[in-house]
């Protein structure tokens, strides 16, 4: 063969390179489809809730669905990368975990067959540590949703029902930019009747002050009430629960066993007008006063109290006292309390007659001013005046007390009190402006008619006050 058949044979440099090329993506495309076909069964949703902070031990659970070809990549990438994190923290954070459903088991708030979900951080290391404890139907997601500036509102990220879970448990309040939306979230998909328990911070220089620790959820909780706190490992659980369907407000309130108020009206609420949608024609002829149904001759202190008279529309200075009441208004120590001194001034001109100034009623300081008539209550002047206390210590050695209010936030909160201490158990007689009306501030979820409702069933003798 001469050399001229040689060079023939041989190709020159450009055209080797340009096939050696060509067989490198032909193998890398095999490889890929390979690899591709391997990982076909791999969840890889596992990598949007697992941190460094969690333990290896989180992936223990998701090997138990692997494919072959995910496990192999676990083993082989995913293992010796992530258990470098198995750290001291991630068992303190497992214990503390297995400390809240163990505590809350106890209480008897939750049970291994409840259908519960982890939310945030750390949510996979919960998870692990519950399905120890021996839940079958649990699992976590590390997302909250977020402000969506293309749909110019807040669109959910826990993408689940409404009423889906008997329990979610959540650390990350703290942690959040707006608290009240993780609160809403995870109230939202609890179960009518289901447990939230949500680890917070401590507020304060005291590790016990929890009653400071409760309010972040409990001021956010629309349809639950909180049942249950403790401090537990420099944090304080506060857990709530869901209210039932058509389930009476207040009633997660635990009153006194002696409660000598409602144990006389509770008899009688069958007897009481029955609730309206709309305004009766001459309703204050229609109301069966309390005072008919009882002896008063016996009674020596009687008291009277209106809350937040100078916000009812209509209102007339010269016809504050219930009308056809059985009882004449001069026998009652009676006490006004609002913010609009310049109002309630005008009504303070008999004697028996006190004008306790409330600026939380309008959630500002309002001036005193100087040249007032009439009697003052000395908490005028207190900044830091507490309402639930001055209350109780007013009527608590009362015979007989009536409480008129309008239906304002601040109100609203003020029953809540009242249930919460134990001091409805000073109030006989309730009357309440709750109009229903759209723009109503005041008007609670679910309507005025299901508040009047709870209240009769919880034995309150509550009227309905259409203003003066």
């Amino acid at each position: 063969m001469d050399s001229k058949a040689v060079k023939f044979q041989i190709p020159n440099g450009s055209i080797a390179r340009l096939v050696l090329f060509r067989v490198f993506l032909a193998a890398s495309a095999i490889s890929l489809v390979s690899l591709l076909h391997i990982l076909s069964g791999f969840d890889f949703g596992w990598l949007a809730s697992v941190t460094p902070d969690d333990c290896k031990a989180d992936l223990g659970s998701a090997n138990d669905n692997m494919t072959a070809g995910s496990y192999l990549f676990h083993s082989r990438f995913v293992n010796p990368f992530w258990g470098s994190f198995d750290s001291p923290r991630c068992k303190e954070d497992a214990k503390l975990t297995i400390s809240v459903v163990t505590e809350l088991m106890g209480k008897q708030f939750l049970d291994c067959g409840a259908k519960a979900l982890c939310v945030g951080e750390g949510s996979a290391l919960a998870v692990s540590a519950m399905q120890q404890l021996g839940f079958s139907s649990v699992s976590g997601v590390n997302k909250h949703r977020l402000f969506s500036l293309k749909q110019k509102h807040f669109a959910y990220e826990l993408d689940y029902q409404d009423c889906s879970f008997d329990f979610v448990f959540s650390r990350d309040l703290d942690k959040v930019s707006v608290p009240a939306l993780l609160v809403l979230d995870v109230e939202r998909i609890l179960k009518p009747g289901g447990i939230g328990a949500m680890l917070v911070g401590i507020s304060g220089s005291s590790p016990d002050n929890l009653i400071r620790s409760v309010a972040p959820v409990s001021s956010l909780l629309r349809s639950s009430g909180v049942v249950h706190v403790r401090y537990m490992n420099d944090l304080n659980l506060v857990v709530f629960k869901k209210q039932p369907e058509n389930a009476s407000p207040f009633q997660q309130f635990r009153l006194p066993s002696d409660c000598p108020s409602l144990a006389v009206t509770k008899p009688l609420i069958e007897q009481m007008e029955p609730l309206v949608v709309e305004k009766p024609i001459e309703f204050e002829k229609k109301i069966s006063y309390l005072p008919k149904f009882m002896d008063n001759s016996t009674m020596k202190r009687l008291v009277y109290v209106d809350i937040g008279a100078g916000g009812l529309p209509n209102s007339n200075v010269t016809s504050w006292f219930l009308p056809s009441y059985p009882i004449d208004r001069k026998a009652f120590n009676v006490y006004f309390v609002d913010y609009n001194t310049s109002i309630l001034l005008s009504y303070v001109k008999q004697p028996g007659v006190t004008f306790v100034y409330h600026p939380g009623l309008v959630g500002k300081k309002v001036p005193v001013p100087n040249n007032t008539e009439g009697d003052l209550d000395p908490s005028l002047e207190d900044e830091e005046f507490n309402f639930l206390a001055w209350f109780k210590e007013t009527v608590q050695y009362a015979d007989f007390v009536v409480l008129k209010m309008n239906s304002g936030t601040v109100e609203l909160k003020f029953i809540s009190d009242l249930f919460e201490s134990g001091a409805i158990c000073f109030v006989d007689e309730l009357f309440l402006h709750c109009s229903g009306s759209a723009g109503d501030e005041g008007v609670v979820r679910g309507g005025c008619m299901d508040l009047f409702k709870g209240l009769r069933r919880n034995g309150v003798f509550v009227h309905q006050w259409w203003g003066d």
